[in-house]
Parts: C-alpha cells; structure tokens; sequence
C-alpha cells in the first residue's frame, strides 16, 4: 500500500488539480489533502472519496501537516508514504517506478527523484549536510563567484546528477520513505514551523537506513523560493536553521562532517567507476 500527502495553504485550485491528476493515476491509494488554511473552502474542490482524504487542520506548520498523514498511514499498514509539495507535477509512471526501486532495496529508506524546473533545467537538490555557513553563507553573502564555487561543492554538481547515488540531504519536495522506517524516527520533528523540517528528517532517516537520489524518473517542481521574496518566510527560514543547528551542533558536529567526509569518497568512486 502506497500513501501520500499534500500540506496545502491557500493553494491555487489549478495547480492541486494538476498535482491531484498525477497522484491520482495508477499507483497511490490513499491520498491526504491537509489544509492549513485559515478556512476550509478546499473542502468542496477536493471532495472525500475512497482515494482521497481531506482534512482541515490547525496551522500548526509543514511538518506537522504531513505528520497527521503520516501517523494515519502508519496505522493503516501502508507500506510506503510519499510527502508531495503542491507545486510538483509529473508524466510518467513515477511512483510505480520509485516503488519498484524501494522494493528492490530494502536497506532504502527514502528515495527522491530527478528533479527539474519547469523549463527542463535540473534542480540541484542533493545535498551535504550543511554547515553554518552553508546555510548562513550562501543565503546572506551576495557574491555570485564565492557562491557558484561553494554550491559546486555542497549541492554535489561535479557529480553530474546522472546515476543514482546516496545523498545526506534530500529535498522535501517529493520525498518517497519507509513507513517502517518513519514509524521507527518518529516522522516530521514538529518543532520546526516551515522550513529545515525536510533536512532534519532525512538526517534521522540516514542514521538508520539509506537517503538515495534516483534519476531515472523526473518530476518537475517549482520552486517559488518564498523565503527569497517574502520577509515573513524569511524569519520563518532564519528561525528553523536555528533551531536545527541548536539540535545538531553549530561548530562541533561530528556525525556531519563524518557522514559528508564519507558521502564524498564514495561518490568520487562512483564518479570514477570504481564502483
């Protein structure tokens, strides 16, 4: 059994429609729409069926939102949770494909596919763990030659995001995971609002199972980058990185520079074809 989820706020009727026509087809059985909106209009649109689940929610943020799903799926025996942001669309068969690669490594406990913009451009969304600076640096430091050298190296571009490999940081656009193995962390730590949520999350998944990129199926995304355009999501951002280094360790961090140190050769292997 395969679930999924959406948070939605205030979404656009199109574009959970074009999102509802993807999930919808072939291999998702239940589908939960948690609407974080200050009023439940979407109720109507959505329709409750036996595919489809709505549920008006207290906004008591992202991770939260997917956690109700999640602990429902949990319940239900689902073998596989798939957390969807509003803004991603695809045409093929997607999850089957996930679901076959996930079956075929049991050791997996999320799997994220090729993600691109909608122009066809790909999305570097595979990640080191980050540093400070990583997250401070880049956002808050205007120079594009200090950031296109240090994206080069923390967003793994030399590899080419050409085969499939294990990464420490996956996005949370389209995150396809274990519910064995989410039962097992515990799913989404609530106490970030919106953002660093999805990081911190597929840090606890990889202590104990493998984080893997998977670029044989795409998905297009996006991207609206909020917290760039909005100073409410920026504060929203600002006090999520806090709270995740608070958590994880600013400086010292040890199980970070291990895992990226590690991350890193095994790749160069790869890239190499020693592997």
């Amino acid at each position: 059994m395969i679930t999924a989820s959406i948070v939605a706020f205030h979404t656009k009727h199109d574009e959970l429609k074009r999102l509802l026509d993807c999930a919808l087809t072939g291999y998702i059985d239940r589908l939960f729409i948690i609407d974080n909106s200050s009023n439940d209009e979407l109720r109507d649109f959505v329709k409750d069926n036996d595919k489809v689940n709505y549920i008006h929610s207290l906004n008591l943020g992202y991770g939260s939102g997917h956690n109700v799903a999640i602990r429902k799926s949990i319940e239900m025996g689902a073998d596989y949770h798939v957390v969807l942001n509003p803004d991603i669309y695809w045409n093929d068969n997607v999850i089957e494909r996930l679901c076959e690669f996930m079956d075929a490594n049991s050791d997996c406990g999320l799997v994220m596919p090729k993600i691109v913009y909608p122009s066809g451009e790909t999305q570097h969304l595979c990640k080191l763990l980050p540093s400070p600076m990583d997250l401070i640096g880049r956002r808050f430091i205007p120079i594009k030659s200090y950031q296109k050298k240090h994206d080069y190296q923390y967003e793994l571009h030399w590899t080419g995001y050409d085969s499939i490999m294990e990464v420490p940081s996956l996005s949370g656009c389209f995150m396809f995971m274990r519910c064995s193995v989410l039962k097992h962390v515990g799913g989404f730590d609530e106490r970030y609002f919106m953002y660093a949520e999805d990081l911190d999350l597929c840090r606890r998944i990889g202590e104990v199972s493998r984080t893997m990129f998977y670029p044989n199926v795409v998905v297009v995304h996006e991207y609206e980058k909020g917290s760039y355009k909005s100073g409410k999501l920026l504060k929203y951002h600002v006090a999520s990185i806090v709270k995740y280094f608070n958590k994880w360790g600013w400086i010292f961090d040890r199980k970070r520079i291990e895992k990226n140190r590690s991350c890193i050769e095994q790749l160069k292997r790869v890239h190499r074809g020693d592997l």
